[in-house]
């Protein structure tokens, strides 16, 4: 939406949910999808700004605790200045925008300029709390109502606006930026007629892999928060539905909860293994040791797809490579009906979901899905018969796959589908997580990945001790080997899934021994 006929833009004010970025709603993230500028806080997961197109101008606009970066007042200007410029502004908030978040504030500021705005509504943080928790925020055994609570209160304020009396006859009592005054509300509450063994629970990231719950009671709860070291973002409930956390608690027992996983693929790979490992219960940070660009010179594939009635074979060994020749198929006005009277081998299923997306169906998918096994069933259909293998792979690829064709008596010609570069540094929160020593696991996809990701750590000065390792399959393994490394998990399958459930099955295996310890 630009300002060349001189209208105004539209102002969209977004709940993104309570920390992960999944929970924000189908809408929100559509409206994130047409942004021309975001403006967002440090509550809202930094992941959903992927959701945003490339040019998206995007603003931080976040409070720190005890040191704003932008007052309210700035904040309302920007609204104002980028939609009266006839820009689509989200305004991306934690939680609700309106419990809590200022957002009728925003809408007042934007009102008042006469702008066009809308208001989509998010999870708040304390919904998300109690469900994230185990704690049902109303249960008719024990809580008809709930009632949400600010625990700081504008400092402007000459007196509180909040009735202890009152809320002390409430059931299920839910405060929000309570933490630091939690002395404060426990004795006023007490004080009030709420007895001191009231169930407390204190609900700190509250949905995120951090997520961390302490239960006391109202009259310990304060001590207790302090010495555990409770920190903001939490969420304060009181009330006797607190009492079925112990029963209820759910997140705490996923497979791979509390565990940092660092995940190596590139950035246009990487998003389905993130999403299946956060499932799980980890905290699953982005990092990728691989760009994926085009070839310097696109001749040497273009020529050959003019060729193809040269070729018996198409043989494809990555997702990566099959996305290669099929983009460029389009980039040159041809579709699957060229690839008629040739063969195609794919190295798994992954490969073989690309091609399948332009209906193109591969002939030949090994047995075990890497480079050697589908050299050997190529081998095996070729029969010792002259063949031609058109063969379009990275540019850095093995010779193990070409050697093994040509001593089957085949003819190869090897083109580039794309080339791999690693990046310039690895991502501060990969970084940080190696300093802390709070990465748990790193996952390895290919063997560029190990040798890039050794690469960019060397300049860190930075070891990976204490820190396990998970491997696709054994040509990965193999690499991480001649950099002295040994991979605590290996997939049997050489596919996302089976490199999900090796890591599994050696997070079981360890929990299975501190057992019987």
């Amino acid at each position: 939406m630009s300002n060349s006929s001189g209208k105004n833009g539209l102002a969209v004010l977004v709940g993104a949910g309570p920390g992960e970025a999944g929970l924000i709603t189908v809408e929100g993230r559509q409206w994130l999808a047409r942004a021309e500028v975001v403006l967002y806080d440090r509550l809202a997961a930094a992941d959903l700004l992927k959701a945003c197109p490339t040019g998206t101008e995007r603003i931080y606009v976040g409070k720190e605790p005890g040191a704003p970066a932008r007052t309210q007042g700035d904040i309302c200007s920007l609204l104002v200045e980028h939609c009266r410029a006839g820009k689509l502004v989200v305004r991306l908030k934690g939680g609700d925008p309106l419990i809590f978040g200022r957002g009728g504030e925003e809408a007042d500021a934007l009102a008042e300029a006469g702008l066009p705005y809308r208001i989509v509504p998010g999870i708040t943080a304390g919904i998300a709390a109690g469900a994230c928790a185990g704690i049902p925020l109303t249960d008719r055994r024990v809580a008809s109502t709930v009632t949400f609570v600010t625990g700081h209160e504008d400092p402007a304020k000459d007196e509180s606006a909040i009735d202890y009396d009152a809320l002390a006859r409430l059931h299920t009592l839910v405060f929000y930026m309570g933490v630091g005054n939690l002395p404060s509300i426990a004795e006023k509450l007490i004080a009030a007629g709420r007895d001191g063994e009231t169930p407390v629970a204190v609900v700190q990231n509250a949905a995120r892999p951090g997520q961390r719950t302490l239960v006391a009671t109202l009259a310990t709860v304060a001590e207790e928060a302090r010495s555990a070291d409770i920190r903001p973002p939490a969420v304060v409930i009181v009330g006797q539905a607190a009492r079925f956390r112990e029963r209820l608690g759910w997140m705490e027992k996923l497979p791979l909860w509390g565990r940092t996983v660092l995940v190596t693929r590139t950035r246009r790979q990487a998003s389905r293994l993130s999403a299946r490992l956060v499932e799980l219960g980890a905290n699953a940070l982005e990092c990728p040791t691989i760009e994926i660009r085009p070839p310097d010179d696109w001749y040497p594939l273009d020529d050959a797809l003019d060729r193809l009635d040269d070729f018996d074979w198409l043989v494809l060994t990555s997702p990566n490579g099959a996305h290669g020749v099929v983009s460029r198929m389009r980039k040159l006005g041809l579709d699957g009906r060229c690839l008629a009277g040739i063969r195609i081998a794919a190295v798994g299923p992954a490969t073989a979901d690309v091609l399948r997306r332009s209906f193109i169906e591969p002939d030949l998918l090994p047995e075990r899905f890497t480079t050697t096994a589908l050299g050997e069933a190529l081998t095996a259909e070729l029969a010792g018969a002259h063949c031609r293998c058109l063969l379009a792979r990275a540019d850095i690829a093995t010779p193990d796959l070409p050697n093994l064709l040509l001593d089957a008596g085949a003819e190869v010609e090897e083109v580039t589908a794309y080339r791999t570069v690693p990046p310039d540094a690895l991502p501060e929160e990969a970084l940080e997580a190696l300093h802390s020593g709070t990465a748990d696991w790193i996952t390895f996809t290919s063997s560029s990945t190990v040798d890039n990701f050794m690469s960019l750590l060397a300049g860190e000065g930075l070891s990976l001790e204490g820190i396990r390792l998970a491997s696709i399959g054994p040509v990965t393994s193999r690499t991480l080997g001649h950099h002295g490394l040994t991979p605590d998990a290996e997939a049997d399958r050489h596919t996302i899934d089976g490199l999900i459930d090796a890591l599994l099955a050696t997070v079981q295996n360890e929990a299975d021994g501190d057992q019987d310890q």
